[in-house]
């Protein structure tokens, strides 16, 4: 009884072993995968917010215009990271506005963050205000690619998406141009060069006279 009692607590005792080494590997394997799902999650939020539209995913990798029909911007209200005041269509009324849409892990976002905030300084005290939304992101890796790129112009999180599908975003980066009486000029896709966004900006304040 003696030896069968032994090796029933020693088979016991192995298969302890055998489970605390499985679950340490499985727990292993979700640590690492960790990552990867918070990716994921991340996407399939933002595949809710666009209305389940798969355009809503896309990285736009190369500048392009949309055409549009001049219309008034939708109301909005963005609460900024980086210190600044709330922003909303009567605080930027009278001024061109550029919105731009991005996102902190996106490439073509990143790529134009430096000459953004390069031409937003060059305009500081004309009739122009710029306004970022970070989309599909979160607070972390947005005031991060903030510091990061060194931007100084008021920028938001649309943490509930509210404000990309009111404007009708499909991608990132994405972004708006705004009149002084509040209507949508230009929409473009994909990442802006200092040079065309100088020319953007110009033209409008010709065009409006300011």
């Amino acid at each position: 009884m003696d030896d069968l009692t032994a090796g029933g607590a020693a088979s016991t005792l192995l298969k302890d072993a055998a489970g605390t080494s499985s679950r340490r590997r499985w727990g292993l394997f979700f640590i690492s995968m960790s990552p990867v799902i918070a990716l994921l999650a991340l996407l399939t939020w933002g595949l809710i917010q666009s209305g389940g539209n798969p355009g809503g995913l896309l990285v736009n990798e190369s500048l392009g215009k949309v055409a549009i029909s001049a219309s008034k911007a939708p109301a909005f209200e963005v609460a900024t990271l980086n210190g600044g005041p709330v922003l909303t269509n009567e605080a930027v009324r009278g001024k061109v506005t550029f919105i731009d849409f991005w996102s902190s892990w996106c490439p073509p976002c990143r790529a134009e963050a430096a000459d953004v905030a390069a031409v937003y300084s060059e305009y500081e005290g004309r009739p122009v205000e710029f306004l970022g939304v970070a989309i599909w992101d979160e607070p972390r890796g947005a005031l991060a690619h903030i510091e990061r790129f060194g931007i100084t112009y008021p920028n938001g999180l649309d943490d509930h998406g509210q404000l990309a599908v009111s404007f009708g975003v499909k991608g990132v980066p994405e972004k708006y141009f705004l009149g002084p009486n509040g209507r949508i000029i230009h929409k473009f896709t994909g990442p802006i060069s200092r040079t065309r966004l100088r020319e953007i900006l110009d033209e409008l304040l010709n065009e409006f006279e300011l």
